[in-house]
């Protein structure tokens, strides 16, 4: 039996690992089997490489570096984590997959579009079942994302305009992709944000 892979996106400080967490306390209330999980990270090996890409200067890697690293990360927790998941028939829930490279590496940082969809199609080749991206005002994110202070903010560094830049990037990936990305409106209360994202994924698992 196939499982259901559905991942989590949006800006820093959305509240998307939040949601993510709620989302798999819920489904096992309900008697599924839920595998949450994270990127970078979510096996031994990728933990590693995300300690090496979250942590430091803000220029610490160039773009193109940085991408080789996050897609290393990426196949090692897909083919440790993921797919076997899956395999079992599990609901494995991600936070953050393949559309964050497209947006931070492919947009953000330098143009990279062209060699984040050529890694992805060559190493990668999977896409969630459904992706829910968590839309948040950037102002308010940033301040959210800065306010953790734990260790891991370099893409934080970059600043109120990158942020930007990457919300209005998610949105355009949600446009480009309506049968897989559905936006929810973050700028509410942690529980009716749940409660939209819960209805979404009863009639998705249905």
């Amino acid at each position: 039996m196939s499982g259901t892979f559905i991942s989590f996106e949006g800006i820093d400080g959305s509240g998307k690992s939040t949601q993510a967490r709620l989302l798999s306390e819920w489904l096992i209330g309900a008697g599924r089997q839920v595998v949450l999980t994270r990127e970078p990270g979510g096996s031994p090996g990728a933990e590693q490489i995300r300690q090496m890409v979250l942590e430091g200067e803000a220029d610490r890697w160039s773009a193109e570096t940085e991408l080789l690293l996050f897609t290393a990360a990426r196949r090692d927790h897909l083919e440790r984590t993921i797919r076997p998941a899956l395999a079992r028939g599990e609901v494995v829930i991600s936070d953050r997959f393949a559309d964050s490279s497209r947006i931070y590496q492919g947009l953000g940082r330098a143009a990279l579009g062209n060699m984040v969809d050529d890694l992805h199609a060559l190493v990668i080749g999977q896409e969630p079942d459904l992706t829910v991206l968590v839309d948040m005002d950037p102002d308010v994110g940033l301040g959210r994302a800065l306010g953790r202070q734990g260790g891991e903010e370099r893409f934080e560094g970059f600043g109120v305009d990158m942020q930007r830049r990457m919300r209005q990037g998610f949105l355009d990936l949600a446009a480009q992709n309506p049968d897989r990305i559905v936006v929810i409106d973050g700028n509410r209360a942690i529980d009716e944000v749940q409660t939209s994202i819960q209805a979404i994924v009863q009639d998705r698992l249905r």
